[in-house]
């Protein structure tokens, strides 16, 4: 869960409502509806369930980060079921592992005499981490900050006396503000924070060290400005900003000439632009109707990387500041996006990409910048997991109940009959304010080797389509988005593939809240419901969550206290007692986005109704789970409930 939008007041009905009086079509991207008619399930004689335990075993790519003269990158993947750094040459070898513990270790930067890879490690996924180090060559590792009280992230090293820029945040306060740390471990806080809505992060340091551009971003990801800090003094001056405006610095060059910004203006929809500091000028690239983001400079300044988010799939582009030509670099189609704090070499020439396709699980690709040549610099995923026998996906559109154009991806099983009796299972994402992507997604694979029909609709409220499609379910949070995702479910139905009365839904987070209000507001659409972490109660969620989530909700629905009505009918606890649905939940005992007692909730009034439920909790976990034999029970439970309830017959 990125953030949790705002809800406020829906109509007190158990039932979905024809159409709420205040929604009318939203605009979005022109782009073609969708028949149903015309999905197909390929013929592939390949194609098996892929075991639950392989996905599992599929390694992740984390955070990773060059060594000081390039010759080898750090990398932060659980080859041993648990997050841990490892450490391979660039030019190819057997990786070697650096750190081991049960907490997740990310984060990694190279310390600025190369002898260390410092990182950030909380504690039991309780989003509290401190910075450590520990040799490039392995042996002890060093908590440098140990301030249990306080997180230590998003690394930035600097270009001279070892400085490190970072954010940090105080568990009494819900803003973050940009510190320095040194090569002790010493932090020195350089800006100060007033209203907890607002965050600050480090995003490029120019002049020689001396000093940094910062983002101010408020909390509810619609306000940024852009600022310069001198990082003796710590004295701030806002250099872009404009009320209810988002300006995004991406990069900066070196000198501090050129600020690479993502930015709302003028379109509604985020686009990247070019702002010359002294001149206060700038220069915009080639628009496009769809979200368009920066990420860096190359290291000589005269290149610009970004990319486009073209309903679901991006590609990414080098801009010459020069000509203003751009070039798309031929990566291999699917999730592309520069990874690392710092993704260029020392040397400049290669760029760190992840790289993740639906039947690809994710890769680090090392992009040489000179030739356009690319390749795989790690094999992450288990040998079962190969593309010629993964399922594929489509990516459609349709028309929501109000006209709404709602784009979605659609994993579709191989050698199906088109005869309406296929069991499907829809998978809203968390957030609200994030999108499904067109890359892997173990979820989905999981599901559709099996038979299962998979979407994943983008409904109203996710990024990737603009600022109005963003805010539409804004004040109606399990209202028109919930209304999205149901048209998701019609739409797998129509392609004659789906039994109407086989469908399931399953999502995390903001996701968990969409299967709650699914089986509470419309009882009889879904046959059987799995829900990871998700909101059942946004007055228990007000009382028990960390104080940068507390700040985000009094910011939007006001407090339990003032805004009684707005909390009763955002949460899906007024209509829980109308589900049917046979339940499942899992959930970390150490979340503090969506705490513990959210699962307990939800649990204890089905149980005591009678429902199906079982609920199973995770110790030393947070939002989202770290250590590979929760992450494989968490899917094995999963896929099991489906196939128990969605099947015809039990336990297959």
């Amino acid at each position: 869960m990125r953030r949790l939008l705002a809800a406020t007041a829906l109509p007190l009905l158990m039932a979905l409502p024809a159409a709420h009086p205040a929604i009318a079509q939203i605009a979005t991207p022109d782009r073609p509806v969708t028949d149903p008619a015309s999905l197909q399930s390929p013929v592939n004689p390949k194609a098996r369930a892929v075991p639950v335990a392989d996905i599992g075993a599929s390694r992740t790519l984390g955070s990773v980060a060059w060594s000081i003269d390039g010759k080898q990158i750090f990398v932060a993947t659980n080859l041993t079921g648990r997050t841990n750094i490892w450490r391979t040459d660039t030019a190819g070898s057997w990786p070697v592992q650096l750190t081991q513990s049960d907490d997740a270790q990310t984060g990694l930067t190279a310390s600025a005499d190369g002898h260390y890879v410092y990182f950030q490690q909380d504690v039991g996924g309780n989003e509290y981490s401190d910075i450590y180090r520990v040799s490039v060559d392995g042996g002890a590792v060093e908590n440098l900050t140990n301030t249990p009280d306080r997180r230590e992230s998003g690394m930035l090293p600097g270009p001279v006396g070892g400085l490190v820029a970072l954010s940090t945040k105080l568990k009494s306060q819900g803003q973050t503000n940009v510190a320095v740390m040194d090569a002790t471990g010493a932090v020195r806080v350089l800006t100060q924070e007033a209203d907890p809505q607002y965050g600050w992060t480090p995003i490029a340091w120019i002049d020689g060290g001396k000093a940094l551009i910062a983002n101010r971003d408020r909390i509810d990801s619609k306000v940024g400005e852009v600022w310069r800090i001198d990082v003796a003094s710590g004295g701030a001056t806002k250099l872009i900003a404009k009320a209810d405006t988002v300006y995004d610095a991406a990069d900066a060059t070196a000198d501090g000439k050129w600020i690479a910004v993502n930015t709302d203006v003028g379109t509604g929809q985020i686009h990247a632009g070019l702002y010359d500091v002294a001149a206060k000028r700038w220069t915009w690239l080639k628009p496009t109707p769809w979200e368009q983001t920066a990420s860096l400079f190359t290291r000589d300044g005269k290149t610009l990387i970004f990319g486009t988010n073209a309903d679901t799939r991006s590609t990414l582009y080098a801009y010459d500041l020069a000509t203003g030509a751009e070039t798309a670099l031929p990566i291999p189609p699917g999730v592309n996006y520069p990874v690392g704090r710092e993704p260029r070499s020392p040397d400049g020439r290669t760029l760190m990409v992840n790289h993740s396709g639906a039947d690809s699980p994710a890769n680090l690709y090392l992009y040489d910048l000179a030739t356009g040549a690319s390749r795989p610099a790690t094999q992450l995923a288990i040998a079962s997991l190969q593309p010629d026998v993964l399922p594929k996906s489509t990516v459609v559109t349709y028309k929501s109940f109000d006209g709404t154009l709602v784009s979605a991806i659609v994993t579709m099983p191989a050698n199906l009959k088109r005869d309406g009796g296929n069991p499907a299972i829809v998978l809203p994402h968390g957030g609200p304010t994030g999108q499904a992507q067109d890359g892997y997604s173990r979820y989905a694979t999981a599901f559709a080797s099996r038979g299962y029909v998979v979407i994943q609709p983008n409904f109203r409220g996710s990024t990737g389509y603009g600022k109005a499609f963003q805010d539409g379910n804004y004040k109606d949070l399990g209202g028109g988005d919930l209304k999205d995702t149901i048209a998701a479910k019609d739409f797998l139905v129509k392609t004659g593939y789906v039994d109407a009365k086989r469908v399931g839904i399953f999502g995390g987070s903001y996701g968990g809240f969409m299967t709650l209000m699914a089986i509470g507001r419309a009882p009889d659409e879904f046959a059987a419901a799995v829900q990871w972490f998700g909101i059942i109660n946004w007055r228990t969620m007000y009382r028990d969550q960390d104080e940068e989530l507390k700040a985000y909700q009094r910011g939007l629905l006001g407090t339990p206290e003032s805004d009684p009505k707005v909390y009763d009918a955002a949460s899906p606890l007024t209509y829980i007692r109308d589900a049917k649905a046979p339940l499942l939940t899992i959930q970390g005992e150490n979340d503090i986005r969506v705490p513990r007692g959210q699962a307990q909730e939800v649990h204890d009034i089905l149980k005591a109704k009678g429902n199906v439920v079982e609920t199973i909790f995770y110790p030393a976990e947070g939002h989202g789970f770290q250590k590979r034999e929760n992450q494989l029970d968490s899917l094995t439970r999963t896929v099991a409930w489906f196939d128990r309830y969605l099947k015809p017959a039990a336990g297959q």
